[in-house]
């Protein structure tokens, strides 16, 4: 009976910690490939960038540079859209605000301690140690 409820337990837990937040992922993804749009830009997952000058059912053209070089990659291979990377920079601004803010009030809550410079000796030079690699002498 142990042993069942321990499995139970188990199989919830994979549950909620992988599959569900994979399916999430995936359904997130899926919505933002279904969205693209003449104009967005986009990142495909080898890493190219460019700006979308036609969308099909199942393929993308999209602009590369100002050379006007055109690529057609299929819908899967859009990593992410510009709006996704604005998002993602605004939240990561956000925190490294906060950081920011906290460092700050932190440097003006503690006294600003002078440092003493102290010469320091050059130290004696190291003794060679031997190497048992009997080719080097």
């Amino acid at each position: 009976m142990e042993s069942l409820l321990l499995m139970v337990a188990m199989i919830a837990v994979f549950y909620f910690l992988i599959i569900r937040p994979e399916n999430k992922r995936k359904k997130q993804a899926e919505q933002m490939r279904s969205s693209l749009k003449k104009g967005d830009r986009v990142t495909t997952i080898g890493g190219m960038v460019g700006k979308i000058v036609q969308v099909n059912d199942s393929t993308i053209v999209f602009e590369t540079s100002e050379d006007r070089v055109r690529i057609e990659v299929t819908k899967w291979a859009v990593q992410s859209t510009g709006a996704m990377e604005q998002a993602a920079a605004q939240k990561n601004g956000k925190k490294a605000d906060k950081a920011e803010e906290k460092a700050e009030e932190k440097a003006e809550e503690t006294p600003a301690v002078e440092e003493k410079t102290e010469t320091v000796e050059a130290a004696p030079a190291a003794e060679e140690k031997p190497s048992y690699d009997p080719e080097i002498k």
